[in-house]
């Protein structure tokens, strides 16, 4: 494999060039750095490593990004998944759709249970 200069990259991947270099950082922090951290960026309508680039001194996006929520699920994961759902093992698409719906419902309920305490 030769070594590429940015100038030598393709077009499409020059737009990816900053990403490549950037190095990820993991911070082993207690649970009560790590709850104020993350409690501060949802306040904030940020992921939690957009404040710690806040609290840093470093840039950060301007503009919230779409917060997404992630698991990794292992094949046995999809296995259950399709099981209680009834879908196909190999339809992710499908499964990550009802487990979508499954998590909506949970906080639907979650709040009128939590209004009418």
């Amino acid at each position: 494999m030769h070594n590429m200069s940015s100038n030598k990259l393709p077009e499409k991947w020059k737009s990816e060039e900053k990403a490549i270099k950037a190095i990820q950082l993991a911070f082993d922090l207690d649970e009560k750095v790590q709850y104020t951290l993350r409690r501060e960026a949802l306040e904030c309508d940020i992921n939690p490593s957009e404040r710690i680039r806040q609290i840093l001194g470093l840039e950060s996006n301007k503009i919230p990004q779409r917060p997404r929520l992630s698991i990794s699920l292992r094949p046995q994961d999809f296995s259950y998944l399709a099981k209680k759902y009834d879908i196909n093992k190999d339809n992710k698409k499908d499964i990550k759709h009802r487990a979508t719906l499954e998590l909506q419902e949970y906080v639907k309920h979650k709040d009128i249970t939590d209004n009418n305490e």
